[in-house]
């Protein structure tokens, strides 16, 4: 199995066992997760630390040993954190980082699907006639536009 697609896997499996236990973390082994993936424990840990980041909303509590375990909290996102994020974009931005940010909003119910569809269409590449550079600071500045307006609006 392609290992993207494999970490997309284990990152929507987390998601799925959060929205179940219908509580703000859970609580996981590690070896029991990589079991059932049939991948190696350190898959686990690349999935939690590029997929469930502070920046993404989420925040990591990890024991090792014997009776090791993860818990995933999802935090609870203030105009604070959306003032984060905006400070961190800075004059430009990727459509990757940009695309990130959205899918972290929309993880956390701050925006919905069609808001987040929305969003993404704005700061795609393909619409943005300009340099690559020029496309990066002009999707900054759209972004940042947009998460004021989601921060006073919230």
């Amino acid at each position: 199995m392609e290992m993207a697609r494999l970490s997309d896997l284990i990152e929507n499996f987390i998601k799925e066992l959060m929205k179940e236990a219908g509580k703000h973390y859970i609580e996981i082994q590690r070896n029991e997760l990589a079991n059932v993936f049939n991948c190696a424990p350190s898959q686990i840990n690349y999935v939690l630390e590029t997929r469930f980041t502070i920046d993404r909303g989420y925040i990591i509590e990890s024991k090792r040993g014997g009776g090791g375990y993860i818990k995933i909290y999802k935090t609870s996102i203030s105009n604070n954190w959306i003032n984060k994020i905006i400070e961190s974009i800075g004059d430009n931005i990727s459509e990757s980082k940009a695309r990130y940010y959205i899918d972290a909003l929309l993880d956390h119910n701050i925006i919905t699907s069609r808001e987040a569809a929305l969003m993404k269409a704005v700061v795609n590449d393909k619409i943005l006639p300009f340099s690559q550079e020029d496309k990066n600071m002009l999707r900054a500045l759209l972004l940042k536009a947009m998460l004021i307006e989601i921060a006073r609006n919230k």
